[in-house]
């Protein structure tokens, strides 16, 4: 059973019954319409959320969460804040409780020393080879936009974070955002209205017209690489600016990371570069949609001798899937393999409704994804080719990390 309604104050709520489940999933997603006034000051906010109420220190709160074994989480994601937990059914009250203190009520304290944490474990981050190159690939692909407030960026803005920016952030999502509560699991829909209702209707309206943000935008190529010494690998990223969700070459493009080198062994770049020539462990692709744009990358770890090689492979295999149609027995094996993720992404009580907010808070609609599940079965040899003709060009960012 599912149902879409909506509280007083216009928040979108989404249920669906999962009936014989013991544990209940709540997720309470707002928009985020601004762009954050220094790198870093929604990080820093995220994080102290759990660091006291007007009601219960961080402590408290700690100690009641592990009481009723409430997986309570804050996070943030690069178009929205999110709320989450996950608890026993008959501990529903109470998580909501707990929910609507922190939501209502977070006073930010230790804004200090959450600074020199979050300062702490980006560097020791930024250590990971692999995480520099790909946020050195991030920085330059979305230079300028919100979505390049990457770790460095971050790094070079902390003198400017302050406490009063902090919460004047959160009081500015709370006033101007799409906001969206979805439930999951085996509890009657009237009492998951009500409580939600009840709890969260003082909240200020939910906003439908969310404000013309900027899309991202890439009109040059970049070539950067860092040198770090002692590294046993290089790690080389390339990737571009692609359409997003509201573009109707999404299947498209989805199915094309399947065939690349999304689908583990079976996918061109892995048996082409690891099982034929040898150069890497690890080699894939991804697909990453946004509401403001979206990326596709290469991503490969392999010895520095073979770096020109790998990007000669890079070229290769991105010659191939723009000039020759793929089969159609490649074509239905990514069908089946991106269908068969997406079942196995969405078994869980939590794992659904993070999905439904997901969509929901972007305007995309609580269907999104099993619309998008009929177009996969649509998708056509000639589209793929096409899409990776349009997209596979010249204007592209290249991150090199060696020694």
């Amino acid at each position: 059973m599912k149902r879409e309604e909506r509280l007083n104050n216009n928040i979108d709520l989404f249920y669906k019954r999962n009936e014989n489940t013991p544990r209940v999933a709540f997720c309470m997603n707002f928009s985020l319409n601004q762009v954050e006034k220094f790198p870093g000051l929604y990080s820093v906010m995220t994080r102290l959320f759990m660091q006291g109420t007007k009601n219960r220190t961080a402590e408290q709160l700690a100690e009641e969460f592990d009481r009723y074994a409430i997986d309570f989480i804050c996070e943030l994601k690069q178009d929205y804040l999110r709320f989450k937990f996950v608890c026993l059914n008959e501990d529903f009250d109470k998580a909501l409780e707990l929910l609507e203190d922190v939501v209502k009520n977070t006073t930010f304290e230790d804004f200090d020393r959450e600074i020199v944490k979050m300062q702490g474990e980006i560097t020791a981050e930024l250590d990971s080879p692999r995480a520099r190159a790909l946020e050195n690939y991030y920085k330059n692909l979305f230079d300028g936009h919100n979505y390049g407030h990457t770790y460095t960026r971050i790094l070079d803005n902390i003198p400017n974070l302050k406490k009063e920016d902090t919460i004047a952030a959160y009081d500015t999502i709370l006033n101007n955002s799409k906001k969206v509560i979805t439930f999951v699991g085996d509890i009657d829909f009237e009492t998951v209205y009500e409580k939600a209702n009840e709890k969260f209707n003082s909240l200020p309206v939910s906003v439908d017209d969310k404000p013309e943000l900027a899309k991202a935008q890439l009109t040059e190529s970049k070539d950067v690489e860092i040198i770090k010494q002692d590294l046993n690998q290089a790690h080389i990223v390339k990737g571009w600016l692609v359409p997003s969700y509201d573009s109707e070459e999404y299947p498209v493009l989805m199915l094309l990371n399947i065939i690349l080198g999304a689908s583990g062994l079976s996918s061109r770049l892995f048996l082409e570069l690891r099982d034929k020539k040898g150069l890497a462990y690890v080699v894939r692709s991804s697909y990453e949609a946004l509401s403001l744009g979206a990326n596709f990358a290469i991503y490969i770890a392999t010895e520095p001798k073979n770096i020109q090689v790998s990007l000669d492979g890079f070229r290769e295999e991105i010659e191939k899937i723009r000039t020759i149609p793929v089969s159609e027995e490649e074509l239905e094996n990514a069908r089946n393999n991106l269908l068969g993720k997406w079942a196995f992404t969405q078994e869980t009580n939590n794992q659904q409704a993070c999905l439904y907010a997901h969509y929901g808070v972007l305007g995309l609609g609580f269907d999104f994804n099993a619309r998008m599940k009929e177009k996969i079965k649509t998708v056509t040899a000639d589209q793929i080719k096409s899409c990776a003709e349009k997209y596979f060009n010249n204007v592209s960012v290249l991150s090199i990390i060696k020694p």
